[in-house]
């Protein structure tokens, strides 16, 4: 019995950590913004309330609570099933305003985005900065701690990163 118990803690073990690695293939482990920089993301993103604010590997949802309580709406994905379940509960409260959806961003239509944020990895900034220029629309995006190659930073702070995108040839 001891020994059957011991096996399942084991599976257990290695599918968390599975759950919490393999998606570094699509763009950055779970890591959560620090907390002062929650605040001053949505400050430097300066979205209206009813915008929408897009973040792209949403974690525990903090990004996405603080949104919701300044009145903006926020569309979270999450790769991790474990985080997208953690994230659904602590969001609960503002269901009417928080949308987390289970997948891989990169494959989504983001045309419901006013503003994006991101916690990426360096490697994976050009593709984001082509993605965003192909929505053809006006978005904002704040990037924590990673820079876009050749793209003119707006405003930056704190190790936050400011980028406006007006049109297609932004």
């Amino acid at each position: 019995m001891l020994e059957m118990s011991w096996n399942i803690a084991l599976v257990i073990c290695v599918l968390i950590f599975i759950a919490f690695t393999f998606v570094v293939a699509f763009g950055a482990p779970f890591l959560p913004t620090l907390k002062q920089r929650v605040p001053e993301a949505l400050d430097l993103i300066d979205l209206k309330t009813g915008q929408t604010l897009l973040e792209l590997g949403s974690g525990d949802g903090r990004i996405l609570i603080e949104a919701a309580k300044r009145d903006l709406n926020a569309v979270g994905y999450e790769l991790n099933p474990l985080l997208v379940v953690y994230s659904k509960l602590i969001t609960l409260k503002y269901r009417k305003q928080i949308k987390i959806k289970w997948g891989n961003y990169w494959n989504k239509n983001w045309a419901e985005a006013d503003g994006i944020f991101v916690f990426l990895l360096q490697p994976y900034m050009t593709k984001l900065n082509q993605k965003i220029i192909k929505q053809d629309k006006p978005i904002k995006l704040v990037s924590f701690a990673f820079t876009i190659p050749n793209k003119k930073i707006t405003k930056e702070k704190s190790g936050l990163y400011l980028y406006n995108y007006r049109q297609s040839h932004d």
